[in-house]
C-alpha cells in the first residue's frame, strides 16, 4: 500500500504539473504587464517628445498634452495600421519623457508603448540632473529601482527597460558610473539596459564595466551600433550575446540596412539584431512640435527590400517579431546563468 500511495502521489505530482498553463515572461508598458508573446511587430527604439532645452529648465509645463497628441496619434496609427503592436518610446528622464502622455497615445492608438528608466549621459551630461553629478552609483540606482517599484513621479506608470546614454570615445568616470548604475538597476528589476552608444569602443567599455558587476551580455542593447563603420564589430559584440541595435533606419538608407543585417544573418546572429527608426518627434517650444519624421520606413521599405534580398517569412519574424520579445522581456540576466 505504501508502494502505491507513493506511485498514486508522483502521478498526481506530474498530472498537476502537466495541466499547468506555460509560465510566459511579460514585458511592462504603460499600461501594465503585458506578455511578451504578445509584443507582435515592434519598433524598439523611437521618440514622441523630446525637449531639448536641458536638465535644469525642462518640466511638463513645457508642453501641451493634448497639443502632442494631435500631432503625434496620426503618425501612430499609421503604423499600427502597418501590422505594428508594440513602440518602445526611448526619451529618458530630463529629456522630455512623460509617462501620461504616453499613456493617453496608448490608450488612444491600441499600441503597447513602453518608457524608461535611466538617466542620459550623452550630449555632455546636457540632461543629467544635478544629482548625477554627485551621488553614488548606489544611489542612483536606488532611484531607477524605486521607479521599477513604486512608478514615475507618483503616476503609478513603470518603466519598461532602463535607458542611458554615454559619449563616444572612452567612458568619463562619470559615464562609467552611470552604466554601473544602469548594471544594479538591472539586478533589482530585470530591465533591460539600451545604452546611447554608437561605436564600439564604448560599447566594449560598457560590457566589461556590466561583466563586473555580474550582468550578462544578453541584458545590454548596443544603440546606434549603425554608427560603427567596423560590421565586424556588431560580430563580435553579438556573439557575446549583445543587441545590435540598428536605429536609425529612413527611406534614404535601406540599403545599407539590409547589408548590415545580412552581415549579422550570415554569420547567424540574425537572432540578436534588432531594428528601428530613431523618428518621430514633437519639439517643445517650435511652432507646432516642430518637424515629424514618421514610423513607416521600416513596413514600407526595409520589409520589401529584405524579402528581395531573399530573407524568408519565419526570418523576419524572428527580427520583427521574437527578438524584440526576448530583449525586452523583464528577466534578470546574470553572467553565471
Amino acid at each position: 500500500m505504501h508502494k502505491i500511495s507513493l506511485l498514486a502521489f508522483a502521478l498526481f505530482l506530474l498530472f498537476t504539473k502537466c495541466t499547468q498553463p506555460a509560465s510566459e515572461g511579460f514585458i511592462m508598458t504603460v499600461q501594465g504587464q503585458v506578455p511578451a508573446g504578445k509584443m507582435g511587430k515592434s519598433l524598439i527604439h523611437e521618440h514622441i517628445l523630446v525637449d531639448f532645452i536641458g536638465a535644469d529648465s525642462t518640466g511638463y509645463d513645457r508642453w501641451n498634452r493634448e497639443k502632442v497628441i494631435k500631432k503625434v496619434l496620426p503618425y501612430l496609427r499609421d503604423v499600427r495600421d502597418s501590422g505594428c503592436s508594440t513602440f518602445i518610446d526611448c526619451t529618458p528622464a530630463w529629456l522630455g519623457r512623460d509617462p501620461l502622455l504616453l499613456k493617453m497615445l496608448a490608450d488612444s492608438s491600441g499600441l503597447h508603448i513602453l518608457t524608461n528608466t535611466g538617466y542620459y549621459g550623452a550630449v555632455n551630461n546636457k540632461y543629467l540632473p544635478s544629482h548625477a553629478f554627485i551621488e553614488t552609483a548606489e544611489q542612483i540606482a536606488t532611484r531607477w529601482t524605486r521607479e521599477w517599484q513604486d512608478g514615475i513621479n507618483g503616476t503609478g506608470i513603470k518603466p519598461g527597460f532602463i535607458k542611458t546614454g554615454v559619449n563616444p570615445g572612452k567612458l568619463s568616470e562619470l559615464h562609467k558610473k552611470l552604466v554601473r548604475a544602469a548594471a544594479i538597476t538591472h539586478l533589482n528589476t530585470g530591465l533591460t539596459i539600451a545604452s546611447h552608444t554608437g561605436p564600439a569602443l564604448p560599447a566594449f567599455e560598457e560590457l566589461d564595466i556590466l561583466a563586473r558587476e555580474n550582468v550578462a551580455a544578453s541584458a545590454f542593447i548596443w544603440v546606434h551600433a549603425q554608427s560603427e563603420s567596423d560590421w565586424g564589430t556588431h560580430v563580435r559584440a553579438a556573439k557575446q550575446g549583445v543587441w545590435i541595435s540598428l536605429d536609425g533606419l529612413s527611406d534614404d538608407n535601406t540599403t545599407e540596412y539590409v547589408e548590415m543585417i545580412t552581415n549579422l544573418k550570415a554569420n547567424e546572429l540574425l537572432h540578436r539584431t534588432l531594428v528601428s527608426h530613431d523618428a518621430g518627434w514633437y519639439t517643445p517650444g517650435e511652432p507646432d512640435g516642430g518637424n515629424f519624421r514618421g514610423y513607416t520606413s521600416l513596413f514600407n521599405a526595409l520589409i520589401p527590400a529584405l524579402q528581395d534580398a531573399g530573407f524568408t517569412k519565419e526570418e523576419l519574424t524572428q527580427l520583427l517579431v521574437r527578438n524584440p520579445a526576448n530583449a525586452f522581456e523583464v528577466r534578470v540576466r546574470k553572467t553565471n546563468k
